[in-house]
C-alpha cells in the first residue's frame, strides 16, 4: 500500500510539473510567405531583416467589427514601422464558403481603406492555424528573442472599444509593443478578442 502511494504521488507530481511547463512554454512562429492584396506581391517574414518584431492582425473583408479598425491599424503601422516593428494583416477566411473574402475583394478593401501595410491572403489557412487564430479582428505581437526566433508575446484584442476609439481605456496591442520596445515584460499578454469567427475549411458552421 505504501509503495502504491509513493508511485501515485510521483505520478501526480510529474503530471503537475509537465502541465505547468506546457502552460509556460513559449510559442514560436515560423517564417511564412503570403501574397499581399495591397501591392500584389509576395511578402515573407524573412524579408524584414531589421525587424525587432511584428504586429500580426487577422482581418476579413466582411466582418463589421474588423471594419472599425482600418484607420487605427494604419496609425499603428505608421507609429511603429520606423522602430523596427512591422504590421501585417492576414485574411484567413474560407474563400470557398465566403465569396466576399476573395483576393479581388481584398484588393478592393485595401485600396478603399488606404492600407499602408500588407494585407495578406492565407488561402489555405495554414498561417492562421499556426497562430491558432479564432476570430477577426484578432491581434498578435511576435518578438525576436536572442536566438532570432519569433515568440508570441501578446494575443487578443487591439483595444477595448471598437466603435469609439477615443473612449478606449485599454490599448492592449500598443501597450504590449511599447513595453517590448522598452525591454520590459508585457503586463497583459492575453486578452479576449471579439468579432467574426474564423471557420476552418471543413467545418459545417457558417460565419455570423
Amino acid at each position: 500500500m505504501r509503495k502504491y502511494f509513493i508511485y501515485l504521488t510521483v505520478f501526480t507530481l510529474q503530471f503537475v510539473f509537465s502541465s505547468y511547463a506546457d502552460f509556460n512554454k513559449e510559442r514560436s512562429i515560423s517564417n511564412f510567405k503570403l501574397k499581399s492584396a495591397t501591392t500584389n506581391k509576395w511578402v515573407a517574414i524573412s524579408d524584414y531583416k531589421n525587424a525587432k518584431g511584428f504586429i500580426v492582425v487577422f482581418l476579413s473583408n466582411k466582418c463589421p467589427m474588423a471594419k472599425f479598425y482600418s484607420k487605427r491599424l494604419n496609425q499603428i503601422n505608421e507609429k511603429y514601422q520606423n522602430k523596427g516593428v512591422y504590421l501585417l494583416a492576414i485574411n484567413a477566411m474560407d474563400t470557398l464558403a465566403y465569396a466576399d473574402e476573395s483576393f479581388a475583394k481584398m484588393k478592393k478593401k485595401s485600396k478603399s481603406d488606404n492600407f499602408s501595410f500588407p494585407y495578406l491572403q492565407d488561402k489555405n489557412q495554414t498561417i492562421a492555424k499556426q497562430f491558432k487564430a479564432e476570430n477577426t479582428p484578432q491581434a498578435f505581437v511576435v518578438w525576436k528573442n536572442k536566438a532570432g526566433k519569433l515568440i508570441v508575446r501578446y494575443q487578443g484584442a487591439i483595444d477595448d472599444n471598437a466603435g469609439e476609439p477615443e473612449k478606449a481605456e485599454n490599448h492592449f496591442l500598443t501597450d504590449a509593443v511599447d513595453e517590448l520596445l522598452n525591454r520590459k515584460k508585457v503586463t497583459v499578454s492575453k486578452s479576449e478578442s471579439f468579432g467574426c469567427k474564423i471557420y476552418y475549411r471543413g467545418e459545417k458552421n457558417n460565419m455570423n
